[in-house]
Parts: C-alpha cells; structure tokens; sequence
C-alpha cells in the first residue's frame, strides 16, 4: 500500500537585497559600549533592527515602555503575549536617563499594548514625554503610540505633551487587518491618525508588505491615509519572526518599493519611507523637521 506524503509549499527563498551588512562607524560603536555598560534598553538592540547601525550613528534610537508583554497576540508581532506585568512609575525617569547617556538627538518611544490599564498607558506615556523634555530639552520625539482602543481622552494626554511626531501603524491593508493584528480595527486605527491630525499633530503610520495583499490594496490604504491627513508613511518588508507568526507569502521587490514611494509622494505624503529593510523609525529623525 502506498504511502501518500504532503507536499509542503516551499517558503520563498530570502533575496540579496535583504542582506544586512554588520553595523559599523565611530558613532555605533561609542552607543553601543554606553548600552551594554549600563544594561539600556533600546528597541534597536533587543529587536536587531536591520538599520540600527545607521541610525545610531544619525542620534536616533528607539525606546519601548509599559513592559514588554502585550495584551494583543497580532499574527505578525515577535513580542510576548500575555498578562503584563504591574506598571514601573520610574520608568519614564529610567527612559530620560538613557537617552541622556546616549546622547540621542531624536527619540522614538513605542510600547506594547496595555488594555488591562483603565488608563490604556496614556498616563506613563505623558510622564515619559514630559521627563525626557525636562532631561532633553534639545532632544525631538516621535511617539509610536497603540490605537488605545480610539478612546480619545487617553490620546489627549499624547496630543497635551505635544511630541514632534505622533505615529500609529496600520500594519496591513483593510482585508488583511482582522487576521493580521486580531484585536485591532482598519477604520479605528484611521480615526485615530484623524483625530490626532485634527488636534495639530504631524502624523505618521507603517505598512508592512509581503503578506498576500495586492499592489490594488496597498494603493487604496495609501489613498485612505491621505484622506485623514496623514503626513508620513513607512512601508517596509515583513519577516516572518518564528514559523508560530503569520507565514510570509512573498518577497516585494525595491522596483515595487520605489513605486510605491513615487505614488506617496504624488498623493500629498510630506515623507514616505519605502524599501525592504524599512521599519517604523527608520530616518525618523528627518520627520521631525
């Protein structure tokens, strides 16, 4: 009796283009003995950002407060799920001081998703603007903040601290979004960045590509931001982070990335980051001008 096999897709192959050369230079190497001699948390380090090199040497890095467990379990993130651990009210103190040592001229804080707080997180999130201005006073933010289930009286305390940027990634295209980041809502996300807009804020979101959408889709998500306003767009390439997360279906190429950036600056984008190894922060320092 013949014995049937399953025949497994194969997972595309990784292209040259997403070789990712070792970081090196003066600057990288001076940040990254001031983080490993005082055990500094930066995202740049924990997560191996393909572009931590560069932007380390352009004063940019990325911080993340509230913990590092996540309320949410969205298909594509490498970040722990489960129940958080209690809030550190030091922590925004802890965060300044670091980016002090460092000497970062731009900052970029994001966190998990904290929906098992009343308050979402919004109230650490003001405190950690606020102590990084007291300590910073030259230093610009970008905060990478959660959708706080849209309720805006926790994005007031973002909009009262005024950071030079405020973003909040769309991740995916509309189609895409329940099965992507589960908990999370297509039009929720764009009425926070409207919201955020209509109160005086420059704004700013990520796509991540390579999931099964279309070139159709991802056009119309470009078109559905600059029908809120949104200032700034990143779109980078996902990676599938451990064979449990959503599975890549394909490699978009940096002639469709270019495309894409040539389209977001027809539409009325003020910047757009588009490229294989884009993340959320990349040359977030620009932004901020």
């Amino acid at each position: 009796m013949a014995i049937e096999t399953l025949v497994l897709p194969e997972r595309p192959k990784k292209p040259k283009w997403l070789r990712v050369k070792l970081p090196v230079g003066k600057k990288y190497t001076e940040l990254r003995g001031l983080v490993d001699k005082y055990k500094l948390n930066t995202i740049c380090a924990s997560g191996s950002c393909p572009n931590m090199g560069e932007c380390w040497g352009e004063g940019t890095a990325t911080f993340m407060i509230l913990g590092n467990i996540c309320t949410r379990s969205c298909g594509f993130c490498g970040v722990k799920t489960g129940r958080p651990e209690t809030v550190e009210w030091d922590e925004p103190e802890k965060v300044a001081r670091s980016i002090k040592i460092m000497g970062i001229k731009h900052a970029v804080i994001t966190s998990v998703d904290r929906d098992d707080l009343k308050d979402g997180g919004s109230i650490i999130w003001a405190e950690t603007v606020d102590a990084i201005r007291r300590s910073n006073p030259t230093t610009t933010l970008e905060t990478l903040i959660p959708d706080f289930q849209g309720i805006t009286k926790q994005m007031d305390r973002i909009i009262k601290v005024h950071p030079e940027v405020v973003s909040h990634n769309m991740e995916t295209v509309r189609r895409l979004t329940r099965e992507v980041r589960i908990q999370a809502k297509y039009d929720r996300s764009l009425g926070v960045l409207q919201y955020l807009k209509e109160n005086g804020m420059r704004t700013k979101t990520g796509l991540m590509l390579g999931l099964g959408e279309t070139e159709e889709e991802v056009i119309q998500t470009m078109h559905d931001l600059r029908a809120v306003d949104c200032d700034i767009i990143t779109i980078g390439q996902y990676l599938q982070p451990s064979k449990r997360h959503l599975p890549l279906k394909e490699f978009i190429t940096p002639e469709q990335f270019k495309k894409y950036e040539t389209l977001g600056l027809e539409m009325g984008f003020m910047y757009v980051e588009s490229g294989p190894l884009v993340r959320s922060s990349y040359k977030a320092h620009k932004h901020a001008k």
